[in-house]
């Protein structure tokens, strides 16, 4: 059997949708077929793995000229000319079927899903550069973006007993109507309160819920005590990523790095879009106890009012991780300035509370015993009636829609591709297994 893929001239696009979705069918069809003459990527040897990534290649680049050239009449298909509100994962999945080819099936992520993140194929590339192309056509991307701030299924079937009985628990949040405060509590304390897809999930949920409970008029997020041994018995904010799900392959790049952004964090900017216009946003406090890390600090850029215990420290390791820390590159020199920003995201500098330049990132710094108190406080100044119309009007001039669109358009593709890239694999494979960043 031959290890080197044989070159085959690009399908040629003649601008007709369904002529030009056949030529895309046959062509990853036929490199799909060669891609399963090669063992399991674990068994290949430098030739063979050198033509699987030849044959994933060819695919993509046929992938990429369809989309350059169909986006638009592809996601007028898939949402009945904009009439469906589709989630990200709805979108994937559809497309699938509808345009087989052009993104994974749920068989083949099924199937990735089995391996550990060095042992995959990679196929979520694929779904990276369909969401990339999608966003880059603004009245598609916006049209995305309007769909995922959509209150969930899941969040609008519990609503009437949560308006009723005022708390909920999922299996990694925690939420209670406190008066009018709504306290999500971040409960995945065996991992340092570390984000994996579960958490996404409820956190989103909590936060609809949040925004659609009429008697609550401020959230506040703090993390749960912790059960891990190093911090047994203390409150933790977040340890950001769970590392040791993402060396097990199990952090999913629609649900979690891309849906995460779109979703929960974009909820908390921006709030809800109801059928009937009415507002459905609120204002957000954040406590932080012991470290906000990662996905924790970039929790904090989206809420208006933090209050940290003076023994804290925020920091974003993403890019010795080799990876981009969600939307905090557009956010976090708003707060810290561009070339303290680049220190946190560039060169990792973790920032201490009782360091000067943490005023700049949280508006209260108090001993750690007060944290709570001190939050609640600020919450409660935060329920003031002109609070969601003047913070509505700050976001719009911070991070207008079109520049967060813009943003997303190339994290789309950068934080698909940065999630298998060698050094990613090398690391993951090599250091992350047992999920500590510290």
């Amino acid at each position: 059997m031959s290890t080197v893929a044989v070159p085959v001239r690009e399908p040629r696009m003649t601008g007709d949708l369904r002529a030009d979705a056949a030529a895309l069918r046959y062509r990853t069809e036929r490199d799909d077929a060669r891609l399963a003459d090669l063992p399991a990527k674990p068994e290949r040897t430098p030739d063979q793995q050198q033509a699987a990534d030849g044959l994933h290649s060819s695919s993509r680049a046929t992938r990429s000229r369809f989309l350059a050239a169909h986006a638009p009449a592809v996601y007028a298909e898939l949402t009945e000319d904009s009439t469906l509100w589709l989630r990200i994962a709805e979108l994937a999945s559809a497309a699938a079927g509808r345009f087989p080819g052009l993104v994974p099936t749920r068989d083949q992520l099924d199937h990735e899903r089995r391996h550990r993140q060095q042992d995959k194929e990679a196929r979520e590339i694929d779904q990276a550069l369909f969401f990339h192309r999608l966003l880059s056509v603004p009245a598609v991307g916006r049209h995305v973006l309007d769909a995922m701030r959509r209150p969930t299924p899941r969040a609008l079937d519990l609503l009437p007993g949560f308006r009723d009985g005022g708390l909920t628990e999922f299996a990694t949040v925690r939420l209670e109507r406190d008066g009018d405060i709504g306290r999500v509590t971040l409960a995945n304390p065996h991992a340092l309160n570390a984000e994996d897809n579960q958490l996404v999930a409820d956190l989103e949920t909590a936060v609809d819920l949040v925004l659609l409970d009429d008697g609550i008029r401020a959230g506040l997020l703090r993390g749960a005590t912790i059960t891990h041994p190093r911090y047994a018995g203390r409150r933790v904010f977040s340890a950001g990523i769970n590392l040791k799900h993402l060396h097990q392959g199990r952090i999913s790049y629609v649900d979690f790095l891309l849906g995460r952004e779109m979703g929960v964090l974009n909820k908390i900017v921006r709030g809800l879009r109801t059928d009937d216009g009415t507002p459905a946003e609120k204002p957000w406090v954040a406590a932080v106890d012991t470290f906000a890390i990662g996905g924790g600090m970039q929790m904090l850029l989206t809420c208006d009012r933090v209050v940290a215990g003076s023994d804290a420290y925020f920091t974003l390791p993403a890019a010795q991780e080799g990876i981009v820390p969600g939307v905090a590159n557009l956010r976090l020199g708003r707060f810290v300035g561009a070339r303290l920003a680049r220190d946190i995201i560039l060169n990792g500098r973790k920032l201490y509370a009782s360091e000067p330049e943490a005023r700049m990132l949280c508006e209260e710094i108090v001993d750690s015993g007060e944290v709570g108190t001190a939050a609640d406080r600020a919450a409660e100044r935060l329920t003031a009636p002109a609070v969601v119309a003047n913070r509505h009007m700050l976001n719009l001039a911070d991070e207008p829609p079109s520049a967060f669109l813009d943003y997303l358009t190339e994290f789309a593709l950068v934080q698909g591709e940065r999630l298998y890239s060698a050094d990613v694999l090398a690391k993951v494979g090599a250091n992350w297994s047992t999920g500590e960043r510290r």
